[in-house]
């Protein structure tokens, strides 16, 4: 009877976490949508520890961006993304805030041109009084 209670909340925390991270995804997808032109054909998102979320996203590039790949201008495509997440940035730490209801501290962006991969990762705030070292 006690396991049951003490796993009790930890499913409740693993469910919130899963609609979290679809949600996250979808506003992902949403702001790619908005800010690029053209939203990832695949997008998934999880929690890598209490503090952080890691949000992958594929097939993002535009047509013009594609073609600079073909040309082998990778980094110029890079810096371009980079520039632009950067610009973006207050829509992408507001949904995830949002989504969340964390404080965002840092956010970090990069994109694999050769393979079309792009990652957009969220350090939150700790929570006050848990334990980050246990995870929880």
């Amino acid at each position: 009877m006690d396991q049951d209670v003490q796993t009790m909340p930890e499913q409740a925390v693993v469910e919130q976490r899963g609609m979290q991270t679809a949600e996250l995804s979808k506003a992902m997808v949403r702001i790619y949508k908005e800010q690029f032109g053209r939203g990832p054909t695949k997008a998934h998102s999880v929690y890598a520890g209490p503090d952080l979320v890691v949000c992958t996203l594929e097939h993002s590039l535009t047509p013009a961006e594609q073609r600079m790949v073909q040309l082998g201008e990778h980094q110029r495509v890079r810096d371009i993304r980079t520039f632009f997440q950067h610009a973006s940035e207050p829509e992408f730490v507001e949904a995830v805030e949002q989504i969340t209801g964390r404080s965002v501290r840092a956010f970090v962006s990069g994109t694999d041109t050769q393979h079309d991969v792009s990652a957009e990762v969220f350090y939150f705030d700790p929570v006050a009084g848990v334990d980050a070292v246990n995870g929880g």
